[in-house]
């Protein structure tokens, strides 16, 4: 039997290991992460998944319907604000909306997890070469026919197929959390409303998302150098953001302790390779790209479910076949993400994001 590793136990690696087991391939597949368990660390915010990406992988995978049983189809509301609070544009989905709706990363993770049959995924393995087998941290070795790389930005696996490292897009997100918020501050849940709520301007962004269980999950956005100082800080942070009206600005007020400053980073476009045989990546891995495009999560799912179509018709031969799909899409999604982080968080900030708007509501 082929041994398939997958390394990361992120959407992209486990809809890999979920199709390729749901079609009784006669792969023995095996999942490496270096979480020491499914709830090591918070998995983030809201993902929407799209009909044609995402959804297309979660059909492939099984699980279409127990996604919709809990996507949070509302959560494709969009409110567009002025820096001084007033609104510009808002969109509400209709019920039957089931283009993008909206799921927590977590919620969509553990979905994943609870499809694969016990014992698929190994925790607290923490990739550390590839020298023929996989040696982890702990020293232990592993044989495989078949090495995905589904590790994120910092791919263990990527040296393996390409030099390239992600490069600092000129945009650092400061992430920040507000739980209870219905009743906790009813007005700052009426500002971010059912799905999200940004107000780009002047080179930064206030953005704000609706996530399940009453959470609201928030960014700062803004254009600065790489590792500007004190972005963790509640009063300095509110410092590059004090133009912006207080109900706004009091989203970072109300907030949780615990500012996570996060740097966006991007592969180049395009990021491709020569094929290696028995290698490959998937996801974030293959194609890191800013969240302005709003398909990396989507894009990875679709990644993992069609690797295991080839992989299970045409054995680790297919993984040729599997990046000449792959490659052009990603480039195509990756080149629209720069596009949108350039527009977005820019000096005429909100001029691109009226026009994006607009064009939704004519579609």
């Amino acid at each position: 039997m082929t041994t398939l590793a997958v390394i990361g136990a992120g959407p992209a690696g486990l809809t890999l290991a979920r199709v390729v087991q749901r079609l009784d391939a006669p792969f023995d597949v095996v999942v490496l992460d270096r979480d020491r368990g499914p709830d090591d660390r918070p998995q983030g915010g809201t993902l929407d998944m799209h009909v044609g990406s995402g959804q297309t992988a979660l059909e492939r995978a099984g699980l279409l319907d127990v996604f919709h049983a809990v996507a949070r189809p509302e959560g494709q509301d969009m409110r567009l604000l002025a820096h001084t609070g007033e609104a510009l544009v808002e969109l509400v989905a209709a019920p039957d909306d089931t283009a993008n709706p909206e799921i927590d990363r977590g919620d969509l993770r553990a979905l994943l997890l609870d499809s694969l049959r016990p014992g698929t995924v190994r925790w607290n393995a923490r990739l550390d070469r590839v020298d023929g087998d996989l040696v982890l941290d702990d020293g232990s070795r592993l044989a495989a026919d078949v090495v995905v790389g589904a590790d994120g930005a910092w791919s263990r696996v990527r040296p393996l197929l390409s030099p390239a490292q992600p490069a600092y897009s000129g945009v650092t997100f400061v992430e920040f959390r507000l739980p209870g918020i219905d009743v906790r501050r009813p007005d700052l849940a009426a500002l971010v409303g059912r799905g999200s709520m940004s107000a780009p301007y002047a080179n930064r962004s206030l953005i704000a998302q609706r996530n399940a269980r009453g959470v609201v999950r928030g960014y700062a956005a803004l254009r600065c150098p790489l590792g500007t100082p004190g972005l963790d800080d509640r009063t300095t942070l509110l410092a590059h953001f004090a133009d912006y009206d207080d109900a706004l600005t009091d989203l970072v007020r109300a907030a949780d302790d615990g500012f996570v400053v996060r740097p966006i980073m991007a592969l180049d476009v395009p990021h491709v390779w020569e094929h290696v045989p028995g290698v490959t990546l998937l996801g974030d891995a293959a194609h890191l790209m800013s969240p302005f495009s709003g398909l990396g999560a989507n894009l990875a799912m679709l990644d993992g479910s069609d690797l295991a179509l080839a992989l299970v018709e045409h054995g680790p031969e297919g993984i040729a076949a599997y990046e000449d799909l792959m490659f052009p899409r990603s480039e195509v999604a990756a080149r629209g993400a720069a596009e949108g982080i350039a527009n977005a968080i820019a000096p005429d900030a909100p001029a691109h994001s009226l026009r994006h708007l607009a064009r939704l509501q004519e579609a």
